[in-house]
This record gives C-alpha cells, structure tokens and sequence, in this order.
C-alpha cells in the first residue's frame, strides 16, 4: 500500500495557516493527493495539522500525509505556497506586499533548490504581485506559475448572481479578471445564464434588468474578503475549494477554463504583469489564456487594475 501511494501525485503545501491547513483537508476529502507534505517554520504547527487529518484517514482516500521541510518538494507535481502575513484592515497592498515579499525572497530559493520543474501555486497575498514574485525569483517558465487569483472572485459573483436571479450559481457564467481585490473588474458585458445574456434572461425569471442593482452585487463581491475577515478574523473554505478545482484541473489534465492569475502578454493591452483571465489549465500549468471580448469600460478598467498592480510592482523592484 505504502508504494502505491508513494507513486501517485504529490502536493507540498508551504504554510501551515487557515488557508493551507483547510486545502490539504479539501485535498484529502476530494482524493486528487496521493501524498501531502505540510511545510511550516512552525514545526509544531505542521505536525498537529498531519497528525489531525492522518487520524481522519478511515474515512478517507489512502493518502500518505507529512510535517515535512523544503527536501520534501523534490519529486512534487504542484508545490502550493500559502504562506502569508494576513493584512490588517487599516494595512495598504503595499505595505502587505513590501512584508510578504521578503518571505518570498526566503522561500522561493528554498524550493527551487530540490525541484525546478514543478508547478507553482500561489495564494500569498497580494496575489498578482506575489505570483510575479513568484515567477521573477523562480525563474520558472511563465505556464508554470499560477496565482489562485480571481478564481474565488468569479465564485462569489456567481452565487450572488445565481441568489439574485434564483438560479442554481453553476449554471451562472460570468467572470471577475484583473487584480484580486481591490481593483476587480466585472465582465458583464459577457455575464449569461445558460447562454442567455442577463439582459435577456432577467424577464424569463421574472427579475428586474437593474445595472445599479448589478453594481451593488458586485461591491459585495469586492468587499466579501474583508466582510468576512471582520466577521471571523480570516477567510479560508472557500478559497481552498477554489485552489483545489485549480489543482484538479491541473492534476487530471482538464482543460479547465478559470480565471487564475498568470503572466499576461498583449491582453487588451496588458503586458508584463501578472493579473486573473479565463485560463486554459492542464498538466502543463497555464495552456493559454483566452482573449475574452470586453467592452470599452471593461478594457480601461483592466488596464487600471493592471497599472495599480505593477506600480506595486515596480516598488519592489520586480
């Protein structure tokens, strides 16, 4: 049994915290995971996590499950780097950046030293700035570092949109792109519900067609993260899910379109950064980003976030 495992994929998940604790139980409970190495300068930490979800392994898919060091990203299909100092409500981005950065600078170096051909997922926030870093430090190729981005975002406006027009959210098709946070941008242009456009499909359910009732949604949508974190402190089971479909549709080769964050070249005239599109993902990482039509708002709008995102950026030297 132990070599069969040992022969499936392997994830090394660097941070112990809420995020990275809640996506290695998401992991084991979906079985994507043959083996599952938790990292954490809190050794401790590390080994209470691997302890907890082992005993929960009856109920389970065989897993081998680990505290482990940096040695242990050799071999790893996906090393996950969820390593984060949490922002404070009153905290700019780029005070956040300016002190997660330097932990990046540590642990980059770290990996790369055992396994230069993995795939690297990013959650450190802030997200684009840290999946540039990411990719910067690494030296990886750009199809191989990937922010979970906008993936939540997209989440969250369509089970808004899905509440608002009483339908099921898996059959809303709408996306958020750009910068995670603050400077989202909403595709509405795109937004549709079983091929059928909002505005067409809001008399079939008997629901106002009201763009300033779309706008409050989506302040709901960019607010969500800091709504929750004053409610309970950190936010954390949904952005696990998220960062485990991006790990299955990597895993199983799926083709998956999501709107991950990845290295952007002449997107809507969006270069050299790295900001959430619809991403093509497979066993290769980032197959290709797809140049979604936007209107004129849209395009200014992503073009704003990205210009937020690199003077972010570029006060870090990136």
């Amino acid at each position: 049994m132990s070599k069969q495992i040992n022969d499936g994929p392997k994830i090394v998940i660097v941070g112990a915290g809420a995020v990275g604790s809640t996506f290695a139980y998401s992991l084991l409970i979906r079985g994507l995971a043959a083996q599952i190495a938790i990292v954490d300068i809190n050794k401790d930490r590390a080994e209470g996590e691997a302890m907890d979800l082992n005993h929960g392994l009856s109920f389970a898919y065989p897993t081998r499950i680990w505290a482990g060091d940096y040695s242990d990203c050799k071999d790893a299909d996906i090393v996950v780097i969820a390593v984060d100092k949490g922002q404070k409500i009153e905290q700019s981005r780029l005070e956040l950046a300016q002190g997660n950065f330097q932990i990046m600078k540590e642990l980059i170096p770290n990996i790369t030293e055992y396994n230069k051909d993995c795939i690297l997922l990013v959650v450190t926030n802030p997200l684009d700035v840290m999946t540039d870093a990411a990719l910067k430090l690494s030296g990886f190729p750009k199809s191989r570092v990937i922010g979970s981005g906008t993936a939540l975002d997209t989440a969250r406006l369509r089970y808004l949109l899905g509440e608002y027009l009483q339908v099921d959210p898996r059959n809303v098709h709408a996306y958020i792109i750009g910068e995670h946070r603050d400077s989202e941008v909403p595709v509405w242009s795109l937004a549709n519900v079983g091929g059928i456009k909002l505005r067409d499909y809001c008399p079939i359910c008997k629901v106002p067609y009201n763009i300033e009732d779309f706008d409050r949604l989506f302040l709901k949508v960019r607010n969500a993260g800091y709504d929750i974190i004053k409610r309970k402190g950190r936010t954390f089971y949904a952005v696990a899910l998220a960062m485990t479909k991006i790990v299955e549709s990597i895993l199983r080769n799926e083709n998956a379109v999501l709107t991950v964050s990845s290295y952007l070249q002449n997107y809507h005239g969006v270069s050299n950064i790295c900001l959430s599109v619809p991403t093509v993902l497979n066993r290769n990482g980032v197959r290709e980003t797809l140049e979604i039509p936007l209107d004129d708002r849209e395009i200014k709008d992503l073009q704003k976030s990205a210009a937020i995102i690199r003077n972010v950026a570029e006060s870090l030297r990136l």
